[in-house]
């Protein structure tokens, strides 16, 4: 793209009160925003609104910056693998799956070690949660994750805490040497920053064996207005969205919402009846949505092929001999205080409390707010 181009770009997002919705009329309108810019004011008053047109008349403040900024970042070389660019809604890399939602992004910023393949868009699951999931639900998400993307499929979520850090570290663990994109996080800033901080080292992470995408200007801080946004392209690029974990209300119940109203496939995993993270989920699964217990569930349901052989089957949680141990039967699969099991085993607190420290060191027991307890998936 040469700067002339990109510079029209930068300044049909800037200009104030110009949303995508505006921009796509005057492009559908007018052509390339090149064109848009040398229009007189009558001619503009034809698609947009007297404000909108007054707007378009004069370069935005920050446009140089952001564009020699833009500029730099673009010719930046990084590893080997990974690569950098711009698309617009001109692109004929752009997406198509995005160009049949209600409101594509007029440009998307990419960082990685992959490109947005139609191929590759075609097996691709997106999977969201809680940001303060319980230690199965984390565990879950991971162990999902890794299944689809040794499978050969994309995980997409939104690099937030949780859930999604659980669901992209997965899906970069299973991914083998032949699997160009294993995860794509859809972030709420500019490429240039990471956000949360602490996971930093994550994103780089994807951006050698994944990809990172935003729709939003380089520079762009964590604007809380932004990650709800966000979720509408997490759906769009997903043939189908699981929710791991979520509270109501949630992110992660709108972007099933979106998934469902883009006519996409929305699987939730059930979880205790006294876990708030749980409750979400269920309203899900009440309203329609597939409720899975293994990531073979969903394989099937989407029809990817070769999933009944490759499959993997860590995400089950079937019992085992771990049963055996006294504590662990007692505390079941939902959360339980330590006067609950004192009750149900008659053991004395100070020899349960010893008990317990040594199941939570072993990885089999989970310690939550509040002072309850939970068995994991490996116990």
């Amino acid at each position: 793209m040469d700067p002339h181009e990109l510079a029209a770009w930068l300044r049909l997002t800037l200009s104030p009160g110009v949303g995508n919705g505006a921009a796509r009329k005057l492009l559908a309108a007018f052509g390339l925003p090149q064109a848009i810019f040398e229009l007189p004011l009558p001619t503009l008053l034809q698609v947009v609104t007297p404000a909108q047109a007054q707007a378009l008349q004069a370069p935005p403040p920050g446009l140089d910056a952001l564009l020699a900024r833009t500029q730099q970042w673009l010719q930046d070389s990084g590893p080997a693998a990974q690569t950098r660019a711009m698309l617009t809604l001109g692109d004929a890399a752009y997406p198509a799956a995005l160009l049949t939602m209600e409101d594509p992004p007029l440009v998307l910023y990419t960082l990685g070690a992959g490109a947005l393949s139609a191929a590759q868009l075609e097996h691709s699951i997106a999977i969201v949660g809680s940001r303060n999931p319980t230690a199965q639900g984390a565990q879950n998400a991971k162990a999902f994750a890794k299944s689809f993307s040794a499978c050969g499929l994309t995980v997409v979520s939104g690099l937030a805490l949780g859930i999604d850090g659980a669901a992209h570290e997965g899906a970069l663990d299973g991914a083998g040497p032949q699997h160009p994109l294993s995860t794509i996080a859809v972030v709420g800033t500019g490429l240039d920053r990471v956000y949360p901080s602490r996971h930093l080292a994550l994103a780089h992470r994807i951006s050698e064996s994944g990809l990172l995408l935003s729709e939003y200007p380089l520079g762009t801080p964590p604007l809380a207005a932004n990650f709800p946004k966000r979720n509408r392209l997490i759906a769009g690029l997903s043939r189908g969205t699981l929710v791991v974990e979520a509270a109501q209300p949630s992110g992660s119940l709108i972007t099933a919402r979106l998934a469902a109203e883009q006519g996409k496939e929305v699987f939730a995993i059930p979880g205790s009846i006294h876990a708030p993270q749980s409750r979400g989920c269920h309203a899900l699964i009440k309203q329609g949505a597939k409720l899975v217990e293994s990531a073979q569930d969903v394989l099937e349901e989407l029809h990817f092929p070769s999933a009944a052989a490759t499959a993997a089957t860590a995400d089950r949680t079937a019992p085992d001999p771990a049963d055996a141990d006294e504590v662990l039967a007692a505390l079941g699969f939902d959360p339980a205080g330590l006067d609950a099991l004192v009750a149900r085993t008659g053991i004395d607190a100070a020899t349960l409390q010893v008990r317990l420290l040594e199941l939570e060191l072993d990885g089999l027991v989970a310690r939550l707010p509040g002072g309850l307890f939970q068995r994991t998936a490996s116990a």
